[in-house]
C-alpha cells in the first residue's frame, strides 16, 4: 500500500471513544502556532525558507494550519517534510462552510472580506503531498482546488506573494442573520462578521435542525450516519452564500 492510498484509513473517524470523537468534532481547527513552523513526520521545528524551494504555496484556512491535523492525516509518512509559513491575507476572513466534515466539524472556507485582514498559514507542498492534500479535501465534493491571482498575502519574514493556491468551499458559507460566522480562532483585523469558536458553531446548527435532541448525540449521529450528514448539508446549503472572489478552478 502507498503513502497516499493509506492515506484515507489513517485519517478516518473513529466513534468507539465518544468522548474523543466529541472532543475532536468541537476542537477543530486545532491548536495554531503563533509563528511560522516546519513540520516533520509529526514533529514541528523552526520554519527554514529555504526548504520552501520547487514547491506550490497553498493557502491553510482551517485546520490544515495545525501541526495536530498535518499530523493525523500525514503523520504516517515517516519522511515527509512541510514548511509552514504564517502570513497575513487583506481582503478576505475565514468563516464556516456549509458542511459538515466526516468526523463531526464545520470546517473552514476563505471569503471575501473588504477591509479585514485574517492571519492564516501557507503549506509549501511538494508534488506527492498535494496529490494526497487533495485526497483529504477533494475526495467529498466540498471544495474546488484553484488559484487567486492580485491578492496580498505578507509572509512572516517580510516576503509576499500575489498568487496563491487553496481550496474553495463549493458549498457557500453558513448564514446567521444574513451573513457568515467568523472562525473564533482564527485571528482577523477590523474583523465585522460575528465569530463563534466550532462547538458554538455546532450548538448553532443543532438549535437549526434539530433542537430538541441532545447536542451531544447529534454530533455523534453526524460522525456515524452519513444519510443524517448529507440532511444536514442540504439545509445548510439552503441559504448559504458563495465564495465572493474570483479565482481559477484548477481541480475538483
Amino acid at each position: 500500500m502507498s503513502a497516499i492510498q493509506g492515506l484515507m484509513s489513517a485519517y478516518a473517524p473513529d466513534t468507539s471513544d465518544r468522548e474523543a470523537a466529541l472532543a475532536r468534532a468541537r476542537g477543530y481547527p486545532y491548536a495554531i502556532p503563533g509563528r511560522s513552523y516546519h513540520w516533520h513526520g509529526g514533529q514541528v521545528s523552526d520554519f527554514d525558507p529555504a526548504k520552501t524551494a520547487g514547491r506550490t504555496p497553498v493557502l491553510a484556512v482551517g485546520s490544515n494550519q495545525s501541526p495536530e491535523q498535518l499530523t493525523r492525516k500525514f503523520g504516517h509518512i515517516a519522511t515527509w517534510e512541510i514548511p509552514v509559513q504564517r502570513c497575513a491575507l487583506a481582503g478576505f476572513d475565514v468563516v464556516y462552510s456549509a458542511h459538515i466534515a466526516r468526523y463531526g466539524s464545520v470546517p473552514a472556507m476563505l471569503q471575501a472580506a473588504l477591509g479585514t485582514t485574517v492571519t492564516l498559514f501557507v503549506n509549501w507542498l511538494d508534488e506527492q503531498q498535494l496529490d494526497a492534500m487533495h485526497e483529504t479535501e477533494l475526495s467529498h465534493g466540498n471544495y474546488y482546488y484553484g488559484r487567486l491571482d492580485d491578492v496580498a498575502v505578507r509572509l512572516e519574514d517580510g516576503g509576499t506573494l500575489d498568487i496563491v493556491h487553496g481550496y474553495f468551499s463549493r458549498r457557500g458559507h453558513v448564514t446567521q442573520d444574513g451573513d457568515g460566522v467568523a472562525l473564533a480562532t482564527v485571528p482577523a483585523e477590523n474583523r465585522t462578521r460575528p465569530a463563534r469558536d466550532c462547538g458554538q458553531m455546532l450548538a448553532q446548527v443543532q438549535q437549526r435542525i434539530d433542537p430538541d435532541h441532545d447536542l451531544d448525540a447529534f454530533i455523534i449521529r453526524l460522525i456515524e450516519d452519513e444519510g443524517f450528514r448529507q440532511t444536514v448539508i442540504a439545509a445548510l446549503m439552503h441559504d448559504a452564500v458563495p465564495f465572493g472572489a474570483p479565482y481559477a478552478i484548477v481541480e475538483g
